[in-house]
């Protein structure tokens, strides 16, 4: 961030490998992250809270701040999260080759609002649950065969609360656009799980939010 003006020597953030306490002299109250400290000087976190002030196309920096996460979550909540395609790459655990390498459980699944028996007709928990023992049924006949009519019927059956697995690699400046749009979002995993993780990464009240 200090390249444009070539103010280089002003910067005042300290960074360093090894084991630290939080109470070195040089860097007391740094972030420690798996043997490293880093602390953000006073003329730098200036410096970037005026760049984030002046708007995109002068907080560049935040851009070339990488974060790599693992995130598991229903397909429902990736398919909205698939609508932010810059600056975003993501590596998935495969579905379909994958879904009939085992059983499903019911903990594979986000169902945490499903409402269980509902009368003789039972309810929507118990309709889930029916629907994973269908695909069981499915994924061992395609198992025994190798017939892929059997393997459409795991494919098309899938609810959407299925929790998939992918790693997710992104930056500063869109944790940013993703905070301003989802922190109040309606479904719980953006308003509550993605923005807690937010709230935890390095400066995120400085940079991100």
């Amino acid at each position: 961030m200090r390249n444009p003006l070539n103010s280089w020597e002003k910067s005042d953030s300290v960074f360093r490998y090894g084991n630290c306490n939080n109470d070195c002299p040089d860097c007391k109250g740094c972030t420690v992250l798996k043997g490293m400290c880093f602390k953000l000087g006073k003329n730098d976190l200036d410096l970037a809270r005026c760049l984030i002030a002046a708007g995109s196309d002068h907080r560049k920096f935040l851009r070339q701040i990488f974060v790599s996460v693992d995130i598991t979550a229903p397909l429902y909540w990736w398919k909205e999260f698939d609508t932010y395609k810059v600056a975003t790459v993501a590596n998935s655990c495969s579905t379909m080759h994958k879904i009939h390498s085992r059983d499903l459980t019911l903990n594979d699944f986000s169902y945490e609002y499903l409402l269980s028996s509902n009368g003789k007709n039972g309810g929507p928990l118990d309709t889930l649950e029916r629907v994973i023992s269908d695909i069981n049924y499915w994924r061992e006949r395609y198992v025994k065969t190798k017939n892929k009519l059997y393997w459409w019927q795991i494919i098309q059956l899938l609810p959407s609360s299925y929790n998939q697995r992918r790693t997710v690699t992104l930056n500063y400046e869109t944790l940013r656009n993703i905070y301003g749009s989802r922190r109040n979002h309606k479904l719980d995993e953006w308003s509550i799980g993605f923005m807690e993780w937010i709230d935890s990464l390095p400066y995120a009240d400085d940079l991100i939010k």
